[in-house]
């Protein structure tokens, strides 16, 4: 059997429970099934902040948070989630600047930045989306921990 580490399931788990949202919200909003936002990089919540969080607390439930280890999952988390906002925010940003231009310009180039949806540029996250993923990241960690001892 294969061991792997709780914490790791837990944070997997809490992705994959954040794109399942994605698709059910934006499938209910657009009344048409939404499949992308299963591997959407944008959008509420932030699935990167809610795996980062949940990740690096539950490893502080299971090894402590004074651990060397949870200082290492909570400096590379606190680094994604930066990241989310800061970084991925700006190529969002870029992407739909960039498409505009070559709308305006008569789509000469052929290509569009992030794929072929308005969707696709969706690739960084506000604050509010940021927040909410931590949270859900704290209460899956908490709760999943719970199960797992």
């Amino acid at each position: 059997m294969i061991d792997i580490a709780p914490s790791l399931v837990i944070a997997i788990l809490t992705q994959v429970a954040c794109q399942v949202y994605k698709v059910v919200y934006h499938s209910i909003r657009e009344r048409e099934l939404q499949l992308s936002y299963f591997v959407s990089a944008g959008g509420a919540p932030s699935a990167h902040s809610a795996f980062v969080t949940a990740l690096a607390v539950s490893i502080g439930l299971r090894s402590g948070f004074g651990s060397d280890v949870f200082a290492v999952a909570g400096v590379l988390a606190s680094i994604v989630v930066y990241d989310a906002y800061r970084l991925r925010g700006q190529v969002e940003s870029h992407a739909r600047a960039i498409n505009d231009i070559n709308h305006r310009l008569g789509d000469r180039f052929g290509v569009r930045l992030g794929g072929t949806g308005l969707e696709s540029e969706l690739v960084g996250h506000t604050i509010p989306e940021i927040l909410m993923g931590i949270t859900i990241g704290v209460i899956s960690a908490v709760v999943f921990s719970l199960f797992y001892g």
